[in-house]
């Protein structure tokens, strides 16, 4: 029975968690984490567990990086707060700005600073209607985003998400969303179809989309370079060189959506260079800090911000803003994280290790219970099967995914993702780890899977 005075009793009777069984949480209460260092993170017992998923999916430099603590103490005695609203700002938060615009892909960026992906998501929602009604364009509004992406929980971003769960009860999608097909070509393509040809198919599905709709109502286009938490979903190599000339011809932004990609996840700094995207924008959260604050920011490009400009000349006023945006102690700790990622030779190290990543997840590929395996840098992705030779996918889908996470760490004490669609457990541990910390990361993965395994066979669900 539960210590009614535990950590974990009190969170079930006052906290409300998201994306979780409610009855459940209240119920059985949470794993209350109270230290990190490293990849590891420490219950409230001093139990270590390997973070496979580098928390959710954002602690680049893992817990207790001493450096990025340091940052955000000098700030803190420095000047803790201030805002950068009506004609103020601070040192950190101009200084963010520049270093943010010297790396992006981008030319001329401007950066506008959040709290979250979520915020930074909802606001490129509004930016664009404030641009296109300055332009004079005021049907080119809606917003073209991909079933299974995830863009945030406030209610655009959410609508922007498509995912089904976090469309349900909430009355979502706002209008002006319109999704199209994800390029997931393994549960997608149809019999004999190419991935190059699935990528064409693809592609005529998003002009018919915006042929049907009126070129002159759609906005922009909106993408994760790799899908993060629909299943890092990483789309056929020619996908994105079609997609953006079908979006050149009907004069479409490309809303690169780096929350999850950016800042080395997928060997390159920007997720948009490992798979060619020319993004009019960016929005960038998680890693931008190592998730040590809560920051995000929208960058957008020259032609962009030119619009808006001219809408508020119209207006005489910019009636946007928030009071922790450019949160000097948050914008602190993310010029250290930019600095690190230069000192430490951040990309070069995660090119050598996920070299050993890639080797020791395809491992993988062999196991009964495997259907697909996929990575890109230090994201990387087991998908389980019910029968992989037909093609058979386990329905209803995450009962298998959520069992092997659960014995991974219960017994294992090895924690990653279990994304919302299929079967698909996700690994994106933090950018620090090292070659003998990935082999004990899928060594634990292994056992934990062959157990679920063996126990399906032996209840007849699945033959080995």
């Amino acid at each position: 029975m539960q210590n009614r005075n535990s950590a974990s009793a009190r969170d079930a009777k006052y906290m409300i968690h998201g994306y979780c069984d409610l009855a459940t949480q209240r119920n059985k209460g949470p794993s209350v984490i109270s230290g990190g260092k490293g990849i590891f993170v420490y219950d409230e017992n001093g139990t270590p567990f390997l973070e496979g998923a580098a928390g959710m999916w954002c602690t680049a430099f893992g817990f207790g990086d001493e450096e990025l603590i340091q940052a955000a103490v000098e700030q803190l005695h420095r000047l803790p707060y201030y805002h950068t609203l009506a004609y103020k700002s601070v040192n950190p938060a101009i200084d963010l700005s520049e270093r943010l615009s010297e790396i992006v892909p981008i030319d001329e960026a401007k950066v506008h600073f959040a709290l979250s992906g979520s915020e930074a998501n909802d606001f490129l929602i509004k930016f664009t209607r404030y641009y296109n009604n300055a332009l004079g364009r005021e049907k080119k509004k809606k917003i073209i985003s991909r079933v299974n992406g995830f863009h945030g929980a406030t209610i655009g971003a959410a609508s922007l998400t498509g995912i089904p769960v976090s469309h349900e009860a909430f009355d979502l999608p706002i209008p002006g969303i319109v999704h199209v097909s994800e390029p997931n070509w393994l549960h997608n393509s149809q019999p004999g179809e190419s991935k190059t040809e699935y990528a064409s198919r693809l592609a005529h599905e998003l002009e018919d989309i915006i042929l049907r709709e009126g070129p002159d109502t759609i906005a922009g286009f909106i993408a994760e370079p790799i899908t993060g938490a629909g299943g890092v979903i990483i789309p056929p190599d020619t996908y994105y060189e079609k997609i953006q000339k079908v979006l050149d011809s009907y004069d479409i932004m490309f809303f690169a959506d780096e929350v999850i990609c950016g800042f080395g996840r997928t060997g390159n700094m920007w997720g948009c260079e490992t798979m060619g995207i020319r993004p009019n924008t960016m929005t960038l959260a998680k890693a931008l800090t190592s998730a040590y604050q809560p920051l995000s920011a929208l960058v957008i490009d020259k032609e962009f911000y030119s619009g808006i400009e001219m809408g508020c000349n119209k207006i005489g006023y910019f009636g946007h803003g928030t009071t922790y945006g450019g949160h000097p102690v948050a914008c602190a700790v993310a010029l250290k994280v930019i600095e690190l990622f230069e000192q430490r030779n951040m990309l070069s190290h995660i090119a050598q290790v996920s070299k050993h990543f890639k080797s020791k997840i395809m491992e993988f590929k062999d196991h009964p219970l495997v259907g697909d395996v996929r990575c890109k840098g230090l994201l990387g992705a087991i998908e389980l099967a019910e029968d992989k030779k037909r093609g058979k996918f386990f329905s209803p889908d995450g009962l298998i995914a959520k069992r092997v996470k659960d014995r991974a760490e219960e017994r294992y004490k090895l924690i990653f993702r279990q994304a919302p669609c299929g079967d698909t457990c996700a690994f994106s541990p933090p950018l620090i780890i090292n070659e003998e910390e990935i082999t004990e990361m899928f060594k634990r993965f292994r056992k934990a899977l062959d157990e679920v395994s063996s126990e399906l066979h032996q209840e007849g669900v699945i033959e080995l």
